[in-house]
């Protein structure tokens, strides 16, 4: 099919910062199942060109090219409402939403104007269907597999994460070095800064444990008088629930272990314990961290459960060979 998607190429639209998640995983995926697929940068040409041009020429590329489906991935408002209508006239729309457990309100109001869109949740098609939306699919974040893969390389790392800088996970990796175990972090914030893509693949192969940290529901009383900073955070935070995240998928894809906060409905994805190591609380943290670090049969067993298990069910070609035969398009 010939697609347009309507993303930011840029993560949150800053060059410095890297591609998106939007394009290693929806552009790349779908380059590689063989569709004919284009960006339309929407965050750079705004910037270029003001909101009111962007606008205008997002209309003139569709009519110009004429594309089988144009998906699309928000941010704020850059899109104009008579945009989307506009555009339904030449073509089908798809948006994606990726945290509508938490941007409701947002969420809500765009899904209305698109002839489709997607939710992670998975009681969103349901919400939805009770507010009389019929036209949700439920599409859990995944895994690009010719991204996110094996690597034959040595653990060098006990323990590391990679992921924007928090209050709350800098506390949990506090309390994980205070037990006496080195932990290296990496991202937007941190001390060793930002990676390459190619290099967070290999820190996952390299790492006997990759943390995955929710900066979600921190309701911690330890944390929470821990500094007003963190106090401060959790107020101000409209992140209330825990979520189900692409970095389940994407540790996982690289037949690396894994230990990640709990969210409802990961074992729809994952046995736990089997195909992925969880915890449930900071102690618990802890006390995890220390017990497979001492068992590396059972974390290489783990790894290698839900490495396969990505790969069967949880790839990118799956995820958007459902949802296109859903909406029609095959």
């Amino acid at each position: 099919m010939k697609i347009i998607l309507v993303i930011m190429k840029y993560d949150y639209g800053i060059p410095t910062r890297g591609e998106s998640y939007e394009y290693y995983n929806f552009f790349c995926s779908l380059k590689n199942i063989g569709h004919d697929v284009s960006i339309f940068d929407y965050m750079s040409l705004m910037n270029a060109h003001g909101k009111e041009n962007m606008n205008k020429m997002l209309l003139d590329t569709a009519t110009k090219e004429n594309p089988d489906l144009m998906i699309f991935s928000l941010y704020t408002d850059e899109i104009e409402p008579s945009t989307v209508s506009a555009l339904r006239a030449i073509t089908k729309t798809l948006c994606f939403f990726h945290d509508d457990t938490w941007r409701v309100d947002f969420s809500r109001y765009w899904a209305g104007h698109f002839d489709h869109f997607t939710t992670p949740d998975i009681y969103g098609v349901y919400k939805y269907s009770k507010l009389g939306m019929n036209n949700a699919h439920h599409f859990p974040f995944g895994a690009n597999h010719e991204l996110y893969k094996r690597l034959d390389v040595e653990k060098i790392y006990d323990v590391s994460f990679v992921g924007g800088w928090h209050p709350y996970r800098q506390w949990l990796v506090e309390k994980i070095r205070k037990s006496g175990v080195k932990v290296h972090t990496f991202g937007y914030g941190w001390k060793n800064g930002i990676v390459p893509h190619e290099k967070m693949v290999k820190i996952f192969n390299q790492s006997k444990i990759n943390l995955n940290l929710s900066n979600s529901s921190n309701w911690d009383a330890r944390y929470l008088i821990s500094s007003p900073r963190g106090l401060l955070s959790r107020l101000r935070s409209k992140k209330t629930v825990e979520q189900l995240k692409a970095r389940h998928f994407e540790i996982a894809a690289t037949s690396s272990f894994q230990l990640s906060y709990y969210v409802e409905g990961l074992e729809n994805y994952y046995k736990i314990g089997e195909e992925i190591g969880i915890f449930v609380d900071t102690d618990d943290l802890v006390e995890k961290v220390h017990y497979y670090l001492e068992d590396s049969e059972l974390r290489e067993s783990v790894a290698n459960a839900g490495y396969a298990r990505t790969l069967q069910e949880h790839s990118f070609e799956a995820r958007f060979g459902k949802v296109f035969r859903e909406i029609g398009l095959t």
